[in-house]
């Protein structure tokens, strides 16, 4: 009977003891209300009803030859990329600190206008989308992370409030990962993480797909971490590995594509200035929202193909100093396509190319060859409501297509010209 009576005893003080852990656990419901207002100078590719900017469009000739098509003003204004989510923190058992988040934002449901030459997607009623939604577990040491968040490379961004916060100058993804934290010290710590693809995505002979890791792909980071004060420096490198096609329904093809994009990034803070860099050069790099692609080096005898990646070179630096209820911040971005690692499939039997698959934050066949941006920002805070207004100039330089591509370097190199786009944007934010 005693032992019973312990027993119980010892059972209603674990229920309350992990009861009052429970009721630790803290809900906080956040968000804002984001209002932009934009005009660009020039037709652009961009995405989200074009708040999304990556790059001015190429030249494009009327039928005379007089004008270009794409030398056109246009803007837009809308809300459709506020935002609610979901923190929840203060849950501990056995030491160990649990917590999670759900975000999300509006933009989803706009549709082109059938027929209209500029493609803009501008139409339509904005519908809820998953932005993240995650799991943490940490005992101080250890630091996990399971759901999709941020990538490793993409989390660390300039201080614009441009939506593009800097792409396709630096990574930009959210995705499906399980990632690991391990601090080896007070400054020091290690990541590593398995990463999925769901709406930042590798391109290839079916287009835009997560198919291409799902029959046999796969994606790893690591990296190594360093924070002291207001110095915080990454050092890291992302594996892909890719199967760009499987099956053609009739024999099966024993294809692959692997690349190594490494990355730096630094930041440093003092008092109201804050300085940020970061610079990557990428294998490819479409998943990652960055200007690169890879096309066939080799037509085998089995019809299966041998690919070579595109290599680019993508950097950007953010200045930021803060005063009272001022922001003033300067942003300058800088990518170079350095073409393929390896030459594209000969003319003739292998075709003319057989194959070059590009981001879609740009043209697919590759014509870019650099671009540059500086915007300036300026932004006044009245509390939770904040106003700011910035100028982006993009500049590309595109190769002549008339010319050709140069199959052994992948590289549109004659006829080399540059257009650019002045973006005014206006921002009026309300967050809670």
């Amino acid at each position: 009977m005693k032992r019973i009576t312990a027993f119980a005893a010892a059972a209603l003080i674990s229920a309350a003891t992990l009861s009052a852990q429970e009721n630790k656990t803290q809900i906080k419901l956040y968000g804002f209300i984001r209002n932009y207002y934009a005009y660009d100078t020039r037709e652009s590719v961009s995405g989200c009803e074009e708040f999304f900017y990556y790059t001015p469009k190429d030249i494009l000739e009327t039928a005379d030859g007089k004008e270009d098509i794409n030398a056109h003003g246009n803007y837009r204004f809308a809300a459709l990329t506020s935002r609610l989510g979901v923190d929840v923190s203060g849950y501990e058992f056995k030491g160990w600190k649990m917590g999670a988040k759900i975000e999300a934002d509006f933009y989803n449901g706009l549709s082109k206008t059938t027929g209209e030459p500029s493609g803009a997607a501008v139409s339509g009623t904005a519908l809820m989308r998953l932005r993240q939604a995650y799991a943490t577990l940490s005992n101080g040491i250890w630091n996990i992370k399971a759901g999709q968040a941020w990538h490793p490379m993409a989390a660390d961004m300039p201080d614009i409030f441009s939506l593009n916060t800097g792409a396709p100058f630096g990574p930009f993804s959210r995705t499906p990962q399980v990632s690991v934290e391990y601090k080896t010290g007070k400054s020091l710590s290690v990541t590593a993480a398995t990463i999925w693809q769901m709406q930042y995505l590798s391109t290839g002979p079916y287009g835009a797909s997560a198919v291409y890791m799902r029959n046999g792909g796969y994606e790893f980071y690591a990296g190594l971490n360093y924070s002291n004060g207001g110095l915080l420096l990454r050092v890291g490198a992302d594996l892909l590995s890719i199967v760009p096609r499987y099956t053609d329904g009739k024999q099966i093809f024993h294809e692959r594509l692997t690349t190594v994009s490494p990355f730096f990034y630094g930041q440093y803070k003092q008092g109201g200035f804050t300085a940020k860099f970061k610079t990557i050069l990428a294998q490819a790099g479409e998943h990652l929202c960055l200007n690169g692609g890879y096309g066939v080096s080799e037509v085998l005898k089995d019809g299966s193909y041998k690919y070579t990646p595109s290599v680019n070179s993508s950097s950007w630096v953010s200045l930021q100093y803060a005063k009272n209820s001022w922001q003033y911040i300067l942003f300058g971005g800088y990518c170079k396509n350095f073409g393929t690692t390896e030459a594209l499939a000969e003319k003739g039997s292998l075709g003319s190319p057989m194959g070059y698959w590009f981001s879609k934050n740009n043209y697919t066949d590759g014509r870019l060859n650099s671009m540059w941006r500086l915007t300036p920002t300026v932004i006044k805070n009245f509390g939770k409501l904040a106003l700011g207004i910035e100028c982006e100039l993009t500049s590309a330089c595109y190769g002549d297509t008339t010319e050709g591509i140069n199959l052994k370097t992948g590289l549109y190199e004659k006829g080399l010209h540059t257009v650019t786009n002045c973006r005014v944007q206006g921002l009026l934010k309300f967050t809670f």
